[in-house]
């Protein structure tokens, strides 16, 4: 398999391991370009034999997944090409998500840093997700933008918490911290940042190494739960919500103020509390 052709992945192959790291500076926003990689990989991996865990992780400690790129609100068509593809109902990233869900591949996040919006959503998609005590964070944020989440977090998080704790996320918009996230169900563990690495290895390559058959079985008899319908509601809610001019404004405003920027994505949530105090 020729993963030179990736633009912000980089790939390596150990014994039955395939490491992905993604690498879109500043600060990973899930672009077109990003997203056409993740898809182009899950694909030609998907039947790949010799692949039976994914270990996802960032070039930059700090940002896993910063969300969504904001720029969207200039490019409305960026995601054009993309889309084609996407099940009937699904946006683009509702589509990547799922993606990930069906993957036959055991897909693992090594969350040593932030993830928001898209990213989070992304977390949540994957099989498993270890997250770095002190260091890792997670938000959907999107509600700060006149928006909810549009990528499948209504759905995901409503499978891995109860709705009260959903709601909490989405509409408390505040950014979650390892361990918080590990009670809530979103991760599977919270470790200290110092033995993340090895453990993510550990357990990688420990299941990648099981007899032949086991991992297929393991996911056949525990498949991910078909939420088409909850996803539709969830696309037509945000599509509607981000038509609005107070949606835009705020995106925009986001933008000018810092947003996807380093400064400006270490307290994303305190940048954007701002701008609606500033609209009041």
């Amino acid at each position: 398999m020729n993963h030179s052709t990736y633009s912000r992945l980089h790939i390596e192959h150990e014994q039955g391991v395939a490491t992905v790291t993604l690498d879109n500076p500043p600060v990973n926003v899930l672009d077109v370009a990003l997203m056409h990689d993740l898809r182009r990989f899950l694909t030609a991996t998907r039947d790949d034999p010799q692949t039976r865990v994914i270990v996802f992780q960032s070039a930059d400690p700090e940002f896993f997944i910063a969300h969504v790129d904001m720029t969207l609100i200039d490019e409305p068509h960026a995601f054009d090409e993309i889309a084609k593809d996407a099940p009937d109902g699904l946006n683009p990233f509702q589509a990547l998500g799922e993606m990930i869900r069906a993957q036959p591949q055991v897909t693992i996040v090594k969350l040593e840093g932030l993830a928001r919006g898209g990213g989070a959503e992304f977390v949540a998609a994957a099989d498993m997700t270890f997250a770095a005590i002190g260091r890792a964070g997670l938000a959907q944020c999107e509600a700060l933008m006149g928006i909810i989440p549009g990528g499948g977090a209504t759905q995901y998080l409503s499978q891995r918490m109860t709705r009260g704790r959903a709601l909490e996320v989405i509409l408390g918009a505040d950014l979650v911290d390892a361990q918080t996230a590990e009670r809530y169900g979103w991760v599977n563990r919270a470790l200290p940042a110092d033995e993340l690495e090895a453990f993510v290895r550990r357990i990688a390559h420990n299941i990648a190494a099981l007899p032949p058959g086991v991992i297929a079985a393991a996911k056949k008899a525990i498949p991910p739960t078909d939420l088409r319908s909850g996803l539709h509601r969830e696309h037509e809610a945000w599509a509607d919500l981000f038509a609005l001019a107070a949606a835009e404004k705020l995106i925009r405003g986001g933008l000018q103020a810092g947003a996807q920027t380093k400064a400006g994505e270490r307290n994303l949530e305190r940048l954007l509390r701002d701008l609606d105090a500033q609209a009041d």
